[in-house]
């Protein structure tokens, strides 16, 4: 083995700390970006402080803002198994092995969108006996997002594809008969005793019918930054799935792609059905959701990532020009780290935004309002150019 890599290895054991001192030596240490990458995910899981701590007992401690994006990380940077070692030391770190092998202290934990990120990331490596209570404190999330979103969700979509306008196609099951006499009672034949309209108006015909619904299709991003959106779109997908007026598809993706759309019936499954970490191919998901898309004019393509594309970075972008180029209504909801903030790759952002394509970070709350909007056609730029908002 060569001196300089031998000493990048004991660079990478030893951590940080040792990173003036080994600069001092004849040759130095020289760092890829990977090693950087592993260097971060491994001093966030390792760091003497233990910063990461969730205290004793029923977990009195706070969440580490970045630990559940490293856990996820270090599935793409180390072996399988070094994975399973390192995240087992990361769950008995963090206390988190307490709480999993001890599942009456998972049921008195107050519900935390970190701490799920961390259990959905962490779960291959809860013991049987604690998986149940793993998905009821996962369900008390799911309950608390669901009760912020449903009803506004559900009047979005009811507000959308009920609307009361008329159309140039002619249908006798969508005739208006209220505004064709209203509008045609000037056109009242006396001799007849009849009106003769010269006008005839017809409803949009009803979402109602498989041809004419929209479809929705999210496309989740299950790399380590994206545990909190996931399950924020988990949720939101599985209430638009229960909406019959609409066709809800999703789709997840690192390097290889989970349809899970089928899964859709119950937000705990569909949750657990994801895999935090890993790398991303973002251009073959949307390939893949491209079959999908039956009526461009009645689809919304949300893509729900971090932008970090491993794979073929022109092929993303032009996939989602040819998709907006159809008709395809295409949003970009960028990832929010654990501490509320925008996590992405900003020059890929720019180039989407560049391309007419909105591109921002949504809070929860956004969304009801974001999709009614997308669902009527109507300007998304209060959303693209708002706090968390690409800019053209």
């Amino acid at each position: 083995m060569e001196t300089a890599d031998r000493l990048r290895r004991w660079r990478l054991i030893l951590g940080a700390e040792a990173k003036k001192r080994m600069e001092n030596m004849d040759k130095g240490v020289s760092l890829t970006d990977e090693d950087l990458m592993m260097d971060m995910a491994l001093n966030a899981i390792y760091n003497k402080d233990n910063k990461f701590s969730f205290g004793s007992g029923g977990g009195s401690g706070h969440s580490s803002p970045h630990i559940s994006r490293w856990l996820g990380d270090v599935r793409t940077l180390f072996d399988k198994d070094l994975v399973k070692i390192i995240q087992a030391d990361a769950m008995e770190r963090c206390g988190l092995k307490q709480l999993i092998f001890e599942p009456e202290l998972l049921d008195n934990i107050e519900p935390d969108i970190n701490m799920a990120s961390m259990i959905l990331t962490l779960k291959d490596q809860i013991p049987k006996q604690s998986k149940e209570n793993a998905r009821e404190f996962i369900k008390k999330i799911v309950e608390q997002i669901n009760a912020l979103l449903e009803t506004d969700l559900k009047r979005a979509v009811t507000a959308s594809v009920n609307r009361k306008l008329h159309s140039p196609i002619p249908s006798a099951s969508a005739l208006d008969f209220q505004t064709t006499i209203r509008k045609g009672i000037k056109d009242y034949n006396t001799k007849l005793k009849k009106i003769i309209p010269q006008k005839y108006y017809f409803f949009e015909r009803s979402a109602t019918t498989a041809a004419n619904k929209y479809t929705v299709i999210l496309d989740i991003d299950q790399s380590g930054s994206m545990g909190e959106s996931v399950i924020y779109s988990s949720i939101m997908s599985c209430i638009l799935a229960s909406m019959s007026a609409i066709k809800t598809k999703v789709v997840a993706f690192d390097t290889e792609i989970v349809d899970l759309s089928e899964k859709c019936e119950d937000p705990i499954d569909l949750l657990f059905g994801f895999t935090l970490g890993g790398g991303t191919d973002i251009e073959k998901s949307i390939k893949y959701c491209s079959k999908y898309i039956e009526n461009p004019k009645k689809t919304i393509f949300f893509l729900i990532s971090d932008l970090e594309e491993g794979g073929n970075r022109a092929g993303l972008l032009r996939r989602l020009v040819q998709m907006k180029e159809d008709g395809v209504i295409v949003i970009c909801l960028l990832a929010i780290s654990d501490d509320g903030k925008p996590y992405y790759d900003t020059h890929m952002a720019q180039r989407i935004a560049n391309n007419g394509i909105p591109c921002f970070a949504a809070a929860p709350q956004m969304l009801p309002r974001l999709l009614e909007k997308a669902m009527k056609n109507q300007d998304l730029s209060e959303f693209a150019n708002g706090k968390f908002g690409v800019e053209k």
